[in-house]
């Protein structure tokens, strides 16, 4: 019988992975020095390999990233141009063996973490350079936008995932696809749409005691008698826009809350214009809303009644109004969703477009990449190197951790 193949995550042996995930995170969290009092040497050389590998380059194969193993380690010192202009190196040597160390001499100067750069030939393939830009939420997401022909590196497409980034080298990504990556999902997972119809029948139960005042109704006739004033009127469309939020919140269909987003919109204009309003403009938007409420109801009612047969809610000439009405609105935004990102409705992640659950704890670009989101392109200005006190490599591993891992490849090689 063949071996069940492990989970890429699990709760058992919690592994750092290169994705946004809330099992990521989680281990993240949970990360430990290495264990070296009841471990052999041996033992903590490779659990300190296997960790690390689960994070770096994890879509390899254990024999081609031996083949790219280096045991030269790329650092620099950094060298101060006025102390040298200062000085000649005769200080280095004033006061030794008389006892007259200045205090820069008895400073000791920040480690150099060398082998934290163990995995650092990884950090130079195409797919990691995207995940390193943000343009994907994971190495392999990466690795498929790059094979299905998304990426464009110096101008031309790059089908290879593995292609060896030079110093200077540009590499662009589809911004589609950058979107639907980093955006968070439309369709929510079932547990999500449970919570969310769980707090809309607590809302529900929560206006049923306690009922909000009904907004007060402008007619033609009453408008003849007592006409209300502006800042009424506005009052008055303020509280439509709270039920339109209210109704947003339910578990609406997506085609419905785009025609209430669209309707939230002409509110909007209208309360930005309240010193001028008339009655018949709040008339208008009433009609409006009870036209779409209505067509919600009608399509939660049973599939089996015939629409035919349904008597019309408002009269003719309304609905030629909103025909009027709905049409304006669709021109005035139809030559800003081409570009607009936020009103293309049809996309597959979320619009208003906003951020990818679990993306703020990973969301960091390391410095040997130049990125601009806007275009959804970077440049990979050089090779990650190791500084006093900082190496380049994004690593979420103990320094220990990160020494016994390159001790082990140092002996294998």
């Amino acid at each position: 019988m063949p071996r069940k193949k492990p989970r890429f995550h699990s709760l058992k042996k919690l592994n750092v992975r290169q994705d946004w995930s809330r099992w990521s995170l989680y281990s993240l969290s949970q990360q430990r020095a290495p264990n070296v009092t009841t471990k052999t040497y041996f033992q903590q050389k490779w659990a300190a390999k296997a960790s690390t590998r689960a994070y770096h380059g994890e879509q390899l194969r254990e024999k081609k990233w031996k083949r790219q193993f280096k045991r030269n380690l790329p650092a620099v010192v950094p060298m101060e141009h006025k102390y040298l202009a200062r000085n000649d190196g005769s200080e280095q040597a004033a006061g030794r063996g008389m006892g007259a160390d200045t205090e820069e001499q008895k400073r000791a100067p920040p480690m150099t973490p060398y082998m934290q750069m163990t995995y650092y030939p990884l950090e130079r393939r195409l797919d990691t350079a995207i995940f390193r830009a943000l343009f994907a939420s994971s190495v392999r997401q990466a690795r498929q936008f790059v094979v299905h022909g998304l990426v464009h590196v110096n101008g031309k497409k790059m089908i290879y995932p593995g292609y060896q980034l030079n110093p200077g080298d540009m590499f662009q990504v589809e911004p589609s696809s950058v979107m639907f990556a980093t955006g968070a999902p439309k369709t929510r997972s079932s547990l999500a749409r449970r919570i969310t119809k769980e707090k809309a029948a607590a809302r529900a139960e929560a206006r049923e005691q306690n009922p909000p005042r009904p907004p007060p109704k402008t007619t033609a006739v009453e408008s003849t008698r007592d006409e209300p004033t502006p800042a009424e009127l506005k009052k008055h469309m303020q509280a439509l826009i709270e039920q339109v939020d209210e109704l947003l919140e339910e578990d609406v269909k997506a085609k419905d809350k785009q025609k209430f987003r669209t309707f939230r919109q002409s509110v909007k204009k209208a309360i930005g214009l309240w010193k001028t309003a008339n009655p018949e403009t709040i008339s208008t938007l009433d009609t409006q809303f009870e036209f779409l409420k209505t067509q919600i109801a009608e399509r939660s009612a049973t599939s089996s009644k015939d629409a035919s047969t349904v008597e019309p809610l408002i009269s003719e000439e309304d609905q030629a109004k909103l025909r009027e009405a709905f049409e304006k609105l669709r021109l005035e935004t139809e030559h800003t969703s081409a570009w607009n990102p936020k009103r293309n409705h049809a996309a597959p992640y979320a619009t208003p477009w906003r951020p990818r659950d679990y993306m703020s704890a990973f969301a960091f670009i390391p410095r040997y990449l130049e990125v601009n989101q806007n275009v959804c392109a970077a440049v990979y200005l050089r090779h990650p190197v190791a500084r006093p006190g900082l190496a380049e490599v994004p690593t979420p591993f103990h320094i220990e951790t990160g020494q016994l891992a390159f001790n082990w490849y140092l002996r294998r090689r």
